[in-house]
Parts: structure tokens; sequence; C-alpha cells
């Protein structure tokens, strides 16, 4: 997400780890008649290193899926640094799941190593500070592989994208052909194999600049990859449920959980990587994390949702709403009594701690 700060006034929450813990872990007894659900089958599609709320966001998919609520599949990345793969195997193995497919592109989108991924590489007397296989000499696949050999061997209509960063992989996946993993050519695969993709992009509604005058706002993982987003927005063949900047905007991370909640162990990939991007007292937006909570966790009243529609994305990167009656696009709303409810399940899923 933008690593452009917005001047807005801090949320001012405080909120304990005991109370948050226990509003998120409470559960109310199942019907012994109503089978389990599955958990939901998911593809994480990140920019991770451009903002620390990809990170984040990564830890609250590994506590939902120790909650048994989701199964990552895969994590593909767009943005173009070595390095953001390497953190994000060492992400998943300081979570106990470090064989999780990784894919990349290749598309020069922001090439840069970013201000934490550097933690890959961080030693400890000669030992790396969070163990992972992926090297950043070492060439994984590539995004559009594994999105296509995920997608392949999935059930039809069961996999949730989560898309936080740009376009890039998606829409080449959408471009790409028959291969040894399916004959289905990518619009095809998404629409038999895809019932969700959750993106945090675009905004609709007007965004304070920083005067406070009201404007409209083309959003960073949009004109990133402005083609791609584009090109996305036009083709893409199963339903979309956006997260516009104005959701995370509106949900800001206290900054005292990073510094009190995360001291279970003595280095912690989200907390270091929060700090290193900017450091408290700091309330980071939660931009990619609401993405990921919709998608897991749809009937919890987090948000509401727009009636259905077409979102298009003009040549100048602005995201605009259509309602149309059957429309494959709805975007997130934020209403003022849902964000302490909301922050309370983002602070408590991201300082969850690993399973043993």
């Amino acid at each position: 997400m933008s690593s452009l700060p917005i001047p807005f006034p801090r949320l001012c929450l405080a909120v304990s780890l005991t109370s948050t813990l226990l509003a998120v872990s409470h559960v109310a007894a199942a019907d012994p008649a109503t089978p389990p659900r599955r958990p939901v089958q998911l593809i994480f599609d990140t920019d991770i290193g451009n903002d620390c709320d990809d990170v984040m966001a990564m830890g609250v998919i590994h506590s939902l899926q120790s909650r048994g609520e989701c199964e990552l599949l895969a994590v593909t990345i767009t943005k173009d640094n070595p390095l953001a793969a390497a953190f994000t195997d060492a992400l998943n193995t300081f979570y106990g799941r470090g064989e999780i497919p990784i894919g990349v592109c290749d598309s020069g989108v922001t090439p840069e190593k970013g201000r934490f991924n550097v933690l890959a590489e961080q030693r400890d007397d000669g030992q790396l500070r969070y163990p992972h296989d992926l090297r950043p000499d070492t060439e994984p696949p590539s995004a559009v592989d594994v999105l296509r050999q995920t997608l392949a061997a999935a059930e039809d209509h069961s996999v949730v994208i989560a898309q936080v960063g740009f376009s890039t992989n998606l829409a080449n996946l959408l471009r790409s052909g028959p291969d040894k993993h399916s004959k289905l050519s990518g619009v095809e695969l998404v629409k038999q194999k895809v019932r969700l993709l959750s993106a945090m992009a675009g905004a609709f509604t007007k965004i304070p600049n920083n005067k406070g005058e009201l404007h409209d706002h083309r959003e960073y993982n949009v004109v990133k990859d402005l083609e791609s987003a584009r090109y996305l927005a036009e083709h893409w063949s199963a339903p979309i449920l956006w997260s516009g900047y104005e959701i995370g905007l509106n949900l800001r991370y206290p900054h005292e959980s990073i510094e009190k909640d995360f001291g279970y162990v003595d280095h912690h990939p989200i907390a270091e990587a929060y700090v290193l991007y900017n450091p408290p007292p700091h309330d980071r937006p939660t931009w990619d994390l609401t993405s990921v909570l919709h998608a897991v966790r749809p009937d919890r009243a987090y948000f509401d949702v727009s009636p259905p529609g077409r979102v298009t994305v003009d040549k100048d990167g602005l995201t605009t709403f259509e309602p149309v009656e059957g429309g494959r696009d709805r975007y997130l709303i934020l209403r003022g009594d849902q964000k302490g409810r909301a922050t309370e399940a983002l602070v408590g899923l991201t300082s969850q701690p690993p399973s043993k």
C-alpha cells in the first residue's frame, strides 16, 4: 500500500492485548448438527516491502489459519525485488509454514529493496535472525505458474484471492493460456476456480489532501501498475470485493500494540518491520489487513458492503463505481460504530503468537 503517509489525526485507541484476544477468540457454541465450515482457501498476492501493512496482513492470515478459519495456499508477489520473496519465506517459516509456495514477477515495478525486506538477511552471531530456505540468489517460480498450478488443483469456485498490491500478477494470469497445469485459459481458470477476489485498491469516497480539502484520490496500488489495474478491472471473470483507500485510512493500528504485544519472542518480524518502516509513535493505516479480514470473516459485520455494480479504472488511475443490478463488484463501507470492533479484531489477530 502507499508509502506516502497523509497527515490525519491519529485514532486514539487504548487496546489491551488481554481484552483484544478475549474479544476476538469468543465464538458462540456450534450447533452439533451443523457440519463444520471448511477453512477459506486463500491465495495472498502482495507487494510486500512497500508498506508494513502487508506484513501485518500476513500475521492476520497465519493467525486465522491457526484458528482453522483459512488455509494459505500460496503467496505471489508484485514487488520486483528478490528480498521480497526471501522475507515472505522468513515470515511463513516464523509461523511454522515455510513450505507454502511463493511466486514472483518480472515487471520492474518497485524494484528497490524497501525498508524492511532486508530483515531476510539480518544475522545474529552468524545465524539468520529469521530462518528461511529461499535465498535472494534463488530464483522462485513465476507468480503466474504458481497461480495456475494452485487454481488447477483447487475445487471449483473455492478459492479466495486477497490482492493487496499491484494487479500485475492477476492481469498476467488473465492473459495466460493453457499449460501443463490446466487446459483452460487464464480467464476460464479464474471463472471456474475463484470464488472471490478481495482487492485492496482504489478509493470510493473523496479523500482529504494535506490541506484537508476533499479530492478524487488516485490510489497507489492502482497507479503504480495502471495498465494491469485497468486490464484486471475490465477482464476479471469472478466477483470482486474492493477495500478502498478510505477503509484502512480510517482504521489505524495502535502503536501501543507494536510496543507491548510482540514481546513473547526476542525478535518479531512484524514488530521489527513496522519500526523499520515508520516507528512509533505512529499508528499505521490497516489497508491490507482489511481485505484479508473481510475475505475470511465476511459474516462478522466488521464492515458493510455496497450494492452490486461495476468498477472501472480510467486512464489517470481514478476508480469509479457504477451501481448495476447483478454486477460483479462491491466495495467495503466502514461505519463509525464498526471501527472499534474491527480494530480489536485486527490487533488480536496480528499479535497472536504462532501455534506451537
